[in-house]
């Protein structure tokens, strides 16, 4: 943990946690504390008419990992949720910086708002194509050289 790679890592994926935050509130997906100063951050969906279920199921179809997650005050019953939790850890892992942070927070919105559990749903499928697109040029793990 001393080691200073790790250090610029964890700035990192906090750094990218407070602008996926902002990036989601901006697209009308509040951040509950109004932002981050960790890893994760919890959003909520009132504003957008859509519960944590719904998101979560959509959001799956699309190809995105995140799940619902109950905020303060919630109207609805845990295992509906009115929000989502997010997490920036792996993708910072990927080497993802802050541009793909917006772009995932589109991302989100998209298969949030608009999209439907169904992933055949035209908007499920064009955000899978998207977000299969930047899981490749951001691999996880070394691709073997042929």
């Amino acid at each position: 943990m001393r080691d200073p790679e790790y250090a610029a890592y964890t700035r990192q994926v906090v750094a990218n946690a407070k602008v996926l935050a902002e990036s989601l509130g901006e697209k009308g997906i509040r951040p509950t504390t109004g932002g981050t100063d960790t890893h994760l951050s919890l959003h909520d969906l009132q504003g957008v008419l859509v519960t944590g279920v719904d998101a979560e199921a959509r959001s799956d179809a699309a190809g995105i990992t995140l799940n619902k997650n109950a905020i303060p005050f919630d109207p609805q019953k845990p295992n509906i949720a009115s929000g989502i939790r997010v997490g920036t850890p792996c993708v910072t892992t990927q080497g993802m910086g802050e541009d793909q942070m917006r772009t995932i927070a589109g991302l989100i919105a998209r298969a949030v708002i608009d999209g439907d559990a169904d992933p055949e749903h035209p908007v499920s499928r064009e955000v899978r194509a998207q977000v299969t697109e930047l899981v490749e040029a951001f691999p996880a793990y070394p691709r073997p050289t042929a």
